[in-house]
Order: C-alpha cells, then sequence, then structure tokens
C-alpha cells in the first residue's frame, strides 16, 4: 500500500472514530395521574387525598392506610400519607400514633418536612416539633 493510500485510510479512521454517536433513544414520557391511578396503591392515595380535603377523616384514614399497606412505591408517597395519618390521628387525640406518623414520612422521606403553617398548627405541631430532626 503506498503511503499516499495509508495517511488516507487513517484519516477516514481518525474521522470515523471522532463522529459523534447515535442520539439516545427517546424518553419515554412521565407517567400521567391516569397511568398512576391503574395502580391499587396510587389510587388508593389519591381518594384518601380527596376524602381528606372533603373532610372525610374516616373514609380518609382507611384509604391512606390501604395505600400504605398496598406498598405506594414513592418515598415522597408514603412520607404525604403519613403525614396525613399524622394530621387524623392528631386530631383524634391520638398523639402517640401521630407522632409515629411523622417519624414514618420522614424515614420515607429524609427531606420530609411540614411547611411552617402546618408546623405551626396548634393540634400536631407540638407532637411534630416533639420528634425532633
Amino acid at each position: 500500500m503506498s503511503v499516499a493510500r495509508l495517511a488516507a485510510a487513517l484519516a477516514a479512521a481518525v474521522l470515523a472514530a471522532c463522529a459523534a454517536p447515535p442520539p439516545p433513544p427517546p424518553a419515554a414520557p412521565a407517567p400521567g395521574l391516569t397511568d398512576l391511578i391503574e395502580h391499587p396503591a396510587e389510587r388508593a392515595l389519591y381518594e384518601g387525598m380527596r376524602a381528606y380535603d372533603d373532610g372525610l377523616y374516616a373514609p380518609s384514614e382507611a384509604a391512606l392506610r390501604r395505600a400504605l399497606a398496598l406498598g405506594l412505591r414513592n418515598a415522597r408517597d408514603r412520607a404525604t400519607a403519613d403525614k396525613l395519618l399524622a394530621f387524623i390521628t392528631c386530631t383524634s387525640q391520638r398523639e402517640a400514633e401521630c407522632a409515629e406518623h411523622f417519624r414514618a414520612a420522614r424515614a420515607a422521606d429524609p427531606a420530609f418536612a411540614l411547611s411552617p403553617s402546618e408546623s405551626g398548627h396548634p393540634v400536631w405541631g407540638p407532637v411534630y416539633r416533639g420528634i425532633g430532626r
């Protein structure tokens, strides 16, 4: 092989090695609410949150407990279920259980924290502050 052909082949190989890799395949779309609602635990969490917002605390408590028992996959979802259960149990004078739900929320999601207005609540605020960090 001539020097010119060898140089050309070497240059072609170097250029081929420098070519950009093929683009990655498109990412799958994030799951929507209708996708998540098909999962029993997530559906129960949604039902519990709606019942809580409507002031229906007994059905909310049952749905939230069911959501946890069915195995919520997302740490933030588990923390949310335990937070609402803490609110419900505190308002029904079950302070020890309330504290356990706050601890479980923090265990599920170490970044869990109540908002300033939530932590200042006269019923569950003292229990939350009492469990420390």
